[in-house]
């Protein structure tokens, strides 16, 4: 796919070549040329220039990108301005972030595709990592679920995984089991990686290092 971030700072820029190193091309835009030089030779594109004058924003491509991402911060006058011109000029798909509840109400106001708040997101992934354990990832689905991910606890080594009943014991639902299997990569060197694990073959049991995703309620997580 092709991506326009405007807005390189911090997020912006980690955004860009995440993105960058999945395979997609990325064009980047920011008002600063130090931001620019520093990470225009890993993008596809990147131009210095203000999105805030709608003549300058005319430059991009903001016709031609399959989603358009402000990921301005900061200065929150840059982006609510650079997401009007952006509507006012008919851009269909649009994600901005917002930095605090004010910010937030305006952006939804412009009726955009998608609110961006990772500063939000971190504290409540931390928040959760906190209450249920370091090990665990957590992904909010709505109000009551969510997707975890967390090495089995030690109570389920050894067992059989046909005489775990997840749903009926635990409300949960597993989404996948993986295993670490070691790998060797075209440089000879071995290392280890979380491999799909086929639970359905009779006798396979649970080893202490097998990760599970599940989906359901944090209080049936803490259940289990």
């Amino acid at each position: 796919m092709r991506y326009l971030i405007i807005g390189l700072g911090i997020y912006g820029s980690n955004l860009a070549l995440d993105l960058t190193a999945q395979g997609h091309e990325v064009i980047g835009a920011d008002i600063s040329r130090n931001t620019i030089d520093s990470i225009k030779d890993y993008i596809a594109t990147a131009y210095v220039l203000d999105t805030t004058e709608e003549a300058s924003l005319g430059v991009l491509p903001i016709h031609n990108v399959d989603l358009v991402i402000v990921a301005i911060g900061e200065n929150f006058g840059a982006s609510v301005k650079t997401v009007a011109l952006l509507k006012k000029s008919g851009v269909k798909k649009i994600y901005a972030r917002a930095i605090d509840p004010l910010h937030l109400s305006i952006l939804q106001s412009f009726n955009i595709d998608h609110i961006l708040q990772p500063e939000q997101r971190a504290a409540l992934d931390l928040t959760h990592e906190m209450a249920l354990g370091n090990d665990v990832e957590t992904l909010k689905v709505d109000e009551n679920n969510y997707i975890l991910k967390f090495k089995v606890p030690q109570y389920f080594v050894g067992l059989e995984y046909a005489d775990i009943d997840f749903a009926q014991q635990y409300g949960l639902k597993i989404v996948s089991i993986s295993r670490p299997a070691e790998k060797t990569n075209f440089l000879g060197l071995k290392s280890k990686q979380l491999m799909p694990l086929d639970v359905s073959a009779p006798g396979t049991t649970v080893a202490a290092d097998d990760q599970w995703v599940v989906f359901g309620s944090l209080k049936a997580f803490r259940s289990l």
